[in-house]
C-alpha cells in the first residue's frame, strides 16, 4: 500500500517521515539488552503559513468583535500591499479601490482644500478618522504611515457618534512589532516629482521596538504648469509589552507641506459646456464662446504668490491590558493640532468683449484666502469581555469617550473697492501682479466639547444564528464667537456674534447573522445616527434657515442594509454584496408661499453594491468593486428673497449611478504584472430647477454634469533579489481626456490625471 502524503506539510516533515522507512547501516550494532536510551536530538519542523496579500480578515478597530465575514455591515479593507502595488501616495488614491466615492471642487469663488469625498451621496469630509479618533483638518492625507484603509458605509453614529450619514474612512497607523525590518523606497514620476519613503524597525529587547516612518517629496503635477508639491514628514513611535499581557504605545506623525494649489481651468469647450444670453451677455457672445475651443489643460491661472502651507502634527499614547483571556481593556488619548496658511486664485467667470477676437478674451479670477488652525484633545476607553448571559455567548465593547475639538478661521479679504482681477483665457499669466489678501479683522472660533458612552453587544445563538446591538449617547456643546465683517457704500461694519448650541445624541444599530455554512453568511442591518448644528466645523450660524441655526433639531439618518458575504477558493476570495437604503431626514425646506422654514426635507439613497478581494489563486491576487446607486431629494425647496425665484431640489450633486474598480495582480518568479481599470458614470451638477414667476428659467446650466469616463492603469514590477525590486506604474494607460473634479457652478474643473508613469525602486535589509 502506498503512503500518501499530504501537501499541507512542510517539505522538511516529509523528509524527516522519509527518513524513518529507511534500513539502519553502519558497523553500530544495537542490542536489545542495551539498557542506556539514546537521546536524539530535537527536531523542530515548521511551515510558513501563507499570507493574503489583499484580504483582511478582520477589521483594525477593537469596536468590532466578529471578523469582516460575520460582521452585519458593509467594510472594506484596503491594505498597504494593495496601495504600494498601484503606487498610492494619498488617501484619495487609496481610496479609489472602492466604488461609491467622489471626490469634490467646491463653491464658486472657492476651492475645498484637502480632503474632501462624497461617499453614497453624503459629504464625509468630516467623517474621516485615525485608529478611530476623528482626524480633523484641511489637509491632504498621505499613506507613508498608513498600514491600511478601512471603509465603512453606512450609518455609523452607534461606533464614532455624529454626523455619519453615508459611512466613514478610519485609516491605521503603523505601529512597531518585534521584527526588525529595514525598508526604503524612492521614485519619481515622469511629472518630475521625486519622493523618498523609510519605514524602519528594530526590536530593542524581547517585548520592547521602535519604528520610525519618512517622507520626503518635491516636484511638479503632471500635465499641469506652476504647481508644486512639496511635502515632508516624521513619524516615530515606540511600543513596550509585546507579546505580553500589558503593552504601551506611544506614537506621533508630524507633516509639513508647502505646495502651490490648484484652482483649476475654465470649462469652457468642454463637452456639454453652454452659455445663454442673459444679463451682460449678448447672443453673439454666447454664440462665440459656444463655439470656442477648449483652453489648454497645461494652463495656470494662478499666481506665482500662491501658496498652501499646512502643519499637522499627532501625539497618540494607547495602553492595551489583558485582564484574562476573556477580558481586556484599552485606552488611548490623542493631541492634534494642524494649520493651514493658503492663498488661492481660480478662474471664473469667461468674458468676450469682442466675439470676434479671442486672444482678447478674459476670464475672471477669485482670490481665496484660508488661515485655519484645527485642534483635537481626546481620550477614548473601553473593555472589551467575553462572557456568557443567559446560557448565550456575549461579546460585549463599553466605553467612554471625551473629545475637545476646534476650528478657528481668520478672515482673509481682498481690499474695498479693488476690482476683479482678470486673465488672458488662452494666455494667462502667473506674473501678473494681483489684488493682494489681508485680513479684515473677521473671524470665526469654534468649539465643540463631547461626552460618550457607548455599549456595543453581539449574543452567539448557536452556529448559524448571531444578533449584535449598539447604541452611544453623546452629550455635545458647542459654541462660536467671531466677528463678521461688511461693507457698504465705503463703509465697514463688524459685528460680533456668540452662538451655543447643545443636547444629546442617541445612535443605535441593531444587527443579525445567519450562517447557512462556515464560509458564508447573510445579514441585515438598521442603523440610526444624528448631525446637529455646527457638525462639521463648529460654525454655528443666526441667520434663519441656515442649517446651522442654533434653533434647528439634529438631523437624522437612517440606514437598512441586506447584504451576504461569502469566502470562496479555500477561503482566499472574499465576495460581498449588499442592498442598502439611507435616508436623512429633518433638512431645512422652504414654504414657496410664506417663505417660512421647515424641517421637512429629506435625501433618500438606495443601491446595490458588490465585491471581491483576495486570491484567484496563488500568485493571482484581485480587489474589485461595483456600486448602483440611486439618489433623490424630497420636500428641498428654497426661495429666492430678492427676486422671488423658487428652487426645488430633486436630484444630489456628485452621485454617479455607476462607479466601478478592478485591480489585478499575477506574480511569475521574479515579475509582477499588474493593472486596473475605473469606471465613473455622468456625475450631475444641475439637479434643481428654479421658477420665477411660476416660469422655468430660459438660462441653460452651463455645466449640467461631468461625463462618464473610465481609467486603465498598469504596473510592471521586477524583484531583483530579496533585498531589491523595481516596479514601473503607468497610469490612464490609453490617455482618456477627463474631468475628475467640477465646481458647483460649473464654470471651473480640475482635469484628470493624463498619461503618466512612476518608477520606483525599493530596497529592504
Amino acid at each position: 500500500m502506498s503512503r500518501i502524503i499530504s501537501r499541507k506539510h512542510s517539505k522538511s516533515a516529509q523528509l524527516l517521515l522519509l527518513a524513518t522507512t529507511l534500513p539502519v547501516t553502519g558497523t553500530q550494532t544495537v542490542h536489545a539488552a542495551d539498557e542506556t536510551p539514546q537521546i536524539l536530538p530535537k527536531v523542530t519542523i515548521s511551515a510558513q503559513r501563507h499570507r493574503n496579500a489583499y484580504k483582511a480578515n478582520t477589521s483594525g478597530s477593537d469596536k468590532y468583535t466578529e471578523s469582516l465575514l460575520n460582521t452585519p455591515q458593509s467594510i472594506a479593507v484596503i491594505k498597504k500591499e494593495l496601495l504600494e502595488d498601484q503606487g498610492v501616495t494619498s488617501l484619495a488614491e487609496a481610496l479609489r479601490n472602492s466604488p461609491g466615492i467622489t471626490l469634490q471642487l467646491g463653491e464658486n469663488g472657492n476651492t475645498s482644500a484637502g480632503d474632501t469625498f462624497q461617499m453614497r451621496g453624503f459629504s464625509a469630509q468630516s467623517s474621516i478618522f485615525a485608529d478611530g479618533i476623528r482626524d480633523l483638518g484641511a489637509v491632504t492625507r498621505d499613506t507613508f504611515n498608513t498600514e491600511q484603509v478601512e471603509v465603512v458605509k453606512g450609518s455609523g453614529g452607534a461606533e464614532t457618534g455624529r454626523g455619519i450619514n453615508g459611512g466613514f474612512i478610519n485609516t491605521l497607523t503603523k505601529l512597531p512589532t518585534l521584527r526588525d525590518s529595514r525598508e526604503l523606497g524612492l521614485s519619481v514620476t515622469s511629472g518630475g516629482l521625486a519622493r523618498a519613503v523609510g519605514d524602519l524597525n528594530q526590536r530593542l529587547s524581547p517585548d520592547t521596538a521602535i519604528r520610525v516612518n519618512l517622507m520626503a517629496q518635491d516636484g511638479g503635477v503632471e500635465g499641469r504648469d506652476e504647481l508644486a508639491n512639496q511635502r515632508y514628514a516624521i513619524a516615530p513611535s515606540i511600543a513596550v509589552g509585546l507579546g505580553t499581557p500589558t503593552r504601551f504605545y506611544a506614537y506621533s506623525q508630524h507633516v509639513r507641506q508647502d505646495s502651490v494649489p490648484d484652482g483649476g481651468i475654465p470649462t469652457i469647450g468642454m463637452e456639454g459646456y453652454v452659455r445663454g444670453v442673459a444679463t451682460g451677455v449678448t447672443a453673439a457672445q454666447a454664440a462665440a464662446l459656444n463655439a470656442a475651443p477648449r483652453v489648454d489643460a497645461a494652463n495656470f491661472y494662478g499666481n506665482r504668490q500662491d501658496r498652501e502651507r499646512v502643519d499637522a502634527d499627532m501625539i497618540t499614547l494607547k495602553a492595551e491590558h489583558d485582564v484574562s483571556e476573556n477580558l481586556s481593556l484599552q485606552t488611548i488619548t490623542r493631541y492634534g493640532k494642524s494649520t493651514m496658511d493658503r492663498v488661492l486664485t481660480s478662474a471664473g467667470q469667461v468674458n468676450a468683449v469682442n466675439p470676434a477676437d479671442r486672444s482678447s478674451w478674459t476670464v475672471s479670477l477669485s482670490r481665496q484666502g484660508v488661515d485655519q488652525e484645527n485642534t483635537i484633545l481626546a481620550n477614548q476607553s473601553h473593555l472589551r469581555l467575553k462572557t456568557l448571559l443567559g446560557g448565550k455567548a456575549h461579546e460585549l465593547v463599553a466605553g467612554i469617550e471625551l473629545m475637545k475639538e476646534q476650528q478657528v478661521n481668520h478672515t482673509l479679504a481682498i481690499p474695498t473697492g479693488a476690482v476683479v482681477d482678470t486673465a488672458n483665457l488662452y494666455q494667462p499669466n502667473a506674473s501678473k501682479a494681483l489684488n493682494p489678501l489681508v485680513p479684515n479683522g473677521g473671524y470665526t472660533d469654534g468649539t465643540s466639547r463631547t461626552v460618550a458612552l457607548y455599549l456595543l453587544d453581539t449574543v452567539t445563538l448557536n452556529e448559524q444564528f448571531q444578533v449584535s446591538a449598539g447604541l452611544r449617547a453623546d452629550r455635545y456643546t458647542t459654541e462660536t464667537d467671531g466677528i463678521t465683517v461688511s461693507t457698504s457704500s465705503g463703509s465697514v461694519t463688524k459685528t460680533p456674534f456668540d452662538l451655543k448650541d447643545s443636547g444629546t445624541l442617541l445612535s443605535w444599530r441593531a444587527g443579525a447573522v445567519y450562517k447557512p455554512v462556515p464560509e458564508g453568511s447573510i445579514y441585515l442591518n438598521i442603523a440610526q445616527s444624528k448631525t446637529p448644528p455646527g457638525s462639521a466645523n463648529f460654525a454655528l450660524s443666526a441667520t434663519n434657515g441656515n442649517a446651522n441655526n442654533t434653533a434647528m433639531s439634529p438631523q437624522q439618518t437612517s440606514t437598512i442594509e441586506l447584504g451576504s458575504k461569502w469566502e470562496v477558493l479555500k477561503r482566499r476570495l472574499a465576495l460581498t454584496a449588499s442592498l442598502y437604503r439611507t435616508v436623512n431626514d429633518h433638512e431645512v425646506t422652504q414654504d414657496a408661499t410664506s417663505g417660512q422654514y421647515f424641517q421637512q426635507g429629506k435625501t433618500r439613497v438606495q443601491g446595490l453594491e458588490l465585491g471581491a478581494v483576495g486570491e484567484l489563486a496563488r500568485n493571482w491576487k484581485l480587489s474589485a468593486g461595483l456600486a448602483f446607486m440611486d439618489t433623490k431629494a424630497n420636500d428641498k425647496v428654497s426661495v429666492n428673497a430678492t427676486t422671488g425665484a423658487v428652487t426645488t431640489t430633486s436630484g444630489v450633486r456628485w452621485s454617479p449611478d455607476v462607479t466601478a474598480t478592478v485591480w489585478t495582480d499575477y506574480n511569475w518568479h521574479q515579475w509582477s504584472v499588474g493593472g486596473g481599470v475605473r469606471y465613473v458614470s455622468d456625475q450631475q451638477r444641475e439637479v434643481s430647477t428654479v421658477l420665477t414667476n411660476g416660469l422655468p428659467s430660459t438660462t441653460p446650466a452651463l455645466m449640467p454634469r461631468i461625463p462618464a469616463y473610465w481609467v486603465a492603469d498598469a504596473m510592471l514590477g521586477y524583484k531583483i533579489n530579496k533585498q531589491a525590486s523595481v516596479a514601473l506604474n503607468v497610469y490612464n494607460l490609453f490617455d482618456q481626456e477627463y474631468i475628475a473634479q467640477l465646481n458647483n457652478s460649473g464654470q471651473r474643473m480640475i482635469m484628470g490625471q493624463p498619461l503618466s508613469a512612476k518608477l520606483s525602486f525599493n530596497y529592504s535589509f
